[in-house]
């Protein structure tokens, strides 16, 4: 695999994006370590950690192991056969321990292998052992410590980052700890791509004589310092790292936007994660067989089989940033169109017992069977699962709770509808309840104040260990521009003394092309300012001076044509849906559809930072933003969390004597 350091941060010729960058340095570097060694072998064995296994197994498929000469993966601390005739690819942290299994591997008179491609310290440690030295045959630092999630999103898997920055117990020890490890894996990210960025982060709200600053208040700018103090390190010593900005990071916390973890997102992919209880991208899928396959004399109950909602299923990449009633819609017309083009389906349908199907109806099947198989079998899981989720919608009574939500984020609802909601809708779910009044916490926080929240509890009939969370959101602090507020820390921008409150401005400017899909996160205002070079320096300062050139080349690189900006907010239309044809920049072919064509062309890189985690909705609003600014635009965060994890991660935030097993939604 031939791959340089310019590669990387170049755009021109055929476009890379972030997770196929990070694919190929980690492949390449692992690599070219094991060919300066000795030895001439083919086949290798890779030997992994926890932490690598899991940073391996979010870049690389198990195919494009073995298509590099991989014939076998270990776990470094399992047990295993000795195979001394193969070399070894050790992928490990720098840690003693994992040292110290290392040794144990390759020391004495019969290592487990035979030749392998680690901190000076570590280094050290390994001299000492002389009869170790003659068979490693090369040493590299990968610099690569984050997990990509998606093409443009990574994690750092920090999950009790939330937790132990915004506990309303601080201890700076462990607060500070998580900082080091969450700001090495963020600069690893910018090591492994050779991008030095011009870094901006969210201020401290409340920096004057009067107000003490607390450290949560305080938790981007010492992430930016610490991000900064590891990419200085590396301007000194890793070889071709930039010298001058070449793309963008902001840092924000969890604080900028209360409301995107917890309120329902009706797209596809978000909708899947909130309401199918997925474990990771993993869904099980039941294969009918009598429906969708050839007739069979062995007909039975449908089939279980797990599989992984990700980039490699093309219609998951299609349908997963589009609305859930525009995905149903696209499912049907693709099922139509597939019956009637394809001859085994048609005969299929032309006989469903199988009985009267001759000789020429045989061989026409048996040609198209395997194009078939494969695209049934693809078709009929995304049907199943749109099937589910327009079933749960229907039973549970979403629409018109999803309704009040999003009437109450841009103040077309107040308190009084919640209360007359929760008055005759009591078959919501206590989930949904209590994710409601999160909501209405963030906008009316003054409403759960002593008996004010135990009437509201008693109405919504949560029990106290639900109300936690809603009382917890005050140590997440005010969202964008709550220093300006006149009534507390915990609220959000808006005047007291209204009976209706918006929590976002309403982008109007055109119709919606769906309803309920007027909320946005936060985080799309924020970028597309940043991209334009609109930001508050007060608000969002700098770490370092960019270069006289920096934003010359970032707005130069927005100067060619750009599709027009379609609002997704405007009033909601009386229907579910509306015609398709309309092209709103908010649909999965309309972003693609314009990216293709400019990603030749692309801008610096911005790359988003939030502590606390991130939600499917902000990394869907990345990839719409990286076709509307022609720039590529990254999200990463300490995790990447759906409604039911955001909550309970918020319910430790006081539960000290507990841990995440002991807390359930």
């Amino acid at each position: 695999m031939s791959y340089s350091d310019s590669d990387s941060s170049s755009y021109g010729g055929d476009y890379k994006n972030f997770k196929q960058i990070t694919r190929e340095r980690l492949l390449y570097e692992m690599l070219r370590s094991a060919k300066t060694g000795k030895s001439k072998s083919t086949w290798k064995v890779l030997i992994m950690d926890r932490l690598t296994v899991k940073i391996m197994s979010y870049a690389c498929k198990m195919a494009d192991i073995t298509q590099e000469g991989v014939s076998l993966v270990e776990d470094l601390y399992r047990r295993r056969q000795p195979l001394p005739s193969m070399e070894a690819i050790y992928f490990i942290q720098p840690t003693k321990e994992n040292v110290v299994a290392f040794l144990s591997d390759m020391s004495g008179k019969s290592p487990l292998y035979k030749n392998s491609p680690i901190s000076r310290e570590l280094v050290t440690h390994i001299k000492k052992d002389s009869t170790v030295l003659p068979r490693i045959g090369a040493l590299r630092e990968m610099n690569l410590e984050y997990f990509a999630v998606d093409s443009q999103g990574f994690v750092t898997d920090d999950e009790r980052a939330l937790e132990e920055l915004f506990g309303d117990e601080e201890s700076s020890q462990k607060a500070d700890a998580c900082l080091n490890v969450m700001a090495t894996r963020i600069a690893t990210v910018f090591a492994s791509l050779r991008e030095f960025p011009l870094v901006r982060y969210r201020a401290a709200k409340s920096l004057d004589a009067m107000t003490i600053t607390t450290f949560r208040d305080l938790v981007p700018t010492k992430l930016a310092a610490g991000v900064w103090n590891c990419l200085m390190k590396y301007k000194q010593t890793i070889q071709n790292f930039p010298m001058s900005e070449t793309c963008e990071l902001l840092i924000l916390d969890r604080s900028v936007d209360q409301i995107a973890p917890i309120i329902h997102e009706w797209t596809y992919d978000a909708i899947c994660h909130d309401l199918l209880n997925l474990e990771g991208n993993k869904y099980v899928h039941e294969q009918d067989k009598t429906m969708y396959q050839v007739p069979s004399k062995t007909d039975g109950p449908p089939e279980k089989k797990e599989v992984l909602l990700e980039e490699h299923d093309p219609i998951w990449v299609e349908l997963r940033h589009a609305h859930i009633a525009d995905a149903s819609e696209r499912l049907h017309e693709k099922m139509t169109g597939f019956v009637s083009k394809n001859k085994a389906a048609q005969i299929q349908n032309g006989s469903r017992d199988g009985s009267n199907l001759s000789t020429r109806d045989l061989q026409k099947l048996v040609q198209a069977l395997p194009q078939y198989s494969e695209q049934i079998d693809k078709l009929s899981l995304h049907v199943e699962i749109a099937g589910k989720i327009n079933r749960i919608i229907r039973e549970t009574g979403l629409r018109e709770l999803g309704q009040l939500e999003q009437d109450l984020v841009f103040g077309d609802a107040g308190f009084k509808d919640v209360i007359k909601f929760l008055t005759a809708k009591e078959d919501i779910t206590r989930e949904n309840k209590l994710r409601l009044l999160m909501i209405v916490a963030s906008i009316y926080p003054e409403k759960f104040e002593g008996e004010k929240g135990l009437n509201l509890m008693k109405l919504a009939k949560l029990t106290a260990d639900d109300m936690t969370a809603v009382n917890n959101m005050r140590l997440l602090g005010g969202a964008l521009e709550s220093k300006k507020s006149t009534i507390g820390a915990f609220s959000l921008k808006f005047d007291i003394h209204k009976k209706k409150r918006a929590a976002r401005k309403d982008r109007s400017g055109r119709e919606e092309t769906w309803q309920l899909s007027r909320f946005y996160p936060m985080i799309e205002e924020l970028v597309e300012k940043l991209g334009k070079n609109e930001l508050s320096k007060d608000d969002y300062p700098c770490m370092n001076d960019p270069s006289p050139t920096f934003h010359g080349t970032t707005l130069s690189a927005l100067t060619h044509e750009v599709p027009a900006a379609h609002s997704m907010r405007s009033r909601r239309t009386p229907t579910w849906a509306r015609p398709r044809s309309s092209d709103d920049g908010y649909s999965s072919d309309s972003v693609l559809k314009h990216a293709s064509s400019d990603f030749k062309k692309m801008g610096q890189r911005i790359f988003v930072f939030i502590v606390g985690g991130a939600t499917r909705s902000e990394l869907r609003v990345c990839h719409k933003l990286t076709a509307k600014l022609n720039r590529e635009v990254v999200l990463g965060s300490s995790s990447l969390d759906d409604p039911p994890q955001f909550i309970t991660k918020l319910k430790m935030l006081t539960a000290h004597e507990l841990s995440l097993d002991d807390i359930q939604i």
